[in-house]
């Protein structure tokens, strides 16, 4: 059974859609199984259709509505398994689209599910948490200040032109100082600034930085995070220049999982 992947998506109603290029019709009974990396759990849906032909193309498409399967947080490899034989699917299709994922992202959800190729060329999909957050798109100092610009994630908020009160706010530890800054907040898009002077007057000892930012209309503060795009570890591999403030060094950097923090002193 050789089956390739030409075409692979994720909808915004969370299916899991696919194009095939095959040798032979699926045969009735055909299964596509997700195989949960780590737990090795299984889930598996039919997809084969009785009495199926192909055309001269020969392709096939496949729509798998992945809520019903009870997927949980994780990586899951993609297979078709028919009769005794099971195959794990390969793919042609980079999977990703900055677009897509914005577009995705606009809803409330409970998981946020994404199809990409793994690095040995076969499809996956990667699980998350659908938290609430404010998405980091740049970030830069000027003029004795930290920015930041982005997009909102998760909130249910319309991309339209409505403004929304906001403000960020910079948080040294659970119990520490606190450093309020302003923000605006147009549609899903997001702009927020602080003074770097105002940090180091509330406390310039060596510490990270916690920035949040309240949006009206969102229930609880959202964390500073860059999640929407295929690189996985920022904390090692995406690094901004520093800044001096007083002779304080300062840096913007993440955290294993991503989420953005202001590094003073040390």
């Amino acid at each position: 059974m050789r089956v390739v992947v030409t075409d692979a998506e994720v909808t915004l109603a969370d299916v899991l859609s696919l194009r095939l290029a095959i040798e032979d019709p699926l045969a009735e009974g055909t299964e596509l199984v997700l195989r949960q990396r780590g737990t090795g759990v299984e889930r598996d849906v039919v997809v084969g259709t009785p009495g199926a032909r192909l055309g001269r193309s020969r392709e096939a498409t496949l729509a798998v509505s992945l809520a019903p399967l009870m997927l949980s947080a994780g990586r899951w490899d993609a297979y078709l398994r028919q009769g005794g034989t099971r195959v794990r699917l390969r793919s042609v299709d980079p999977g990703f689209s900055l677009d897509h994922l914005d577009a995705y992202a606009l809803c409330r959800r409970t998981l946020a599910y994404r199809s990409y190729r793994t690095r040995n060329g076969f499809l996956a999909l990667k699980i998350d948490q659908a938290q609430p957050a404010a998405e980091v798109r740049a970030v830069w100092f000027r003029e004795g200040r930290f920015e930041v610009m982005g997009v909102l994630a998760f909130t249910g908020l319309d991309d339209d032109d409505s403004r929304h009160e906001a403000r960020m706010q910079l948080r040294r530890g659970p119990a520490g100082a606190r450093v309020a800054g302003n923000a605006t907040v147009q549609g899903v898009r997001f702009h927020a600034a602080v003074s770097l002077v105002d940090v180091i007057a509330a406390d310039p000892g060596a510490a990270a930085w916690e920035p949040t930012l309240e949006v009206e209309g969102v229930p609880s503060p959202l964390r500073l995070a860059s999640r929407l795009d295929d690189v996985d570890g920022k904390r090692r591999r995406l690094h901004y220049p520093a800044t001096q403030v007083d002779g304080v060094p300062i840096r913007p950097g993440y955290t294993s999982d991503d989420e953005l923090r202001i590094e003073v002193g040390g």
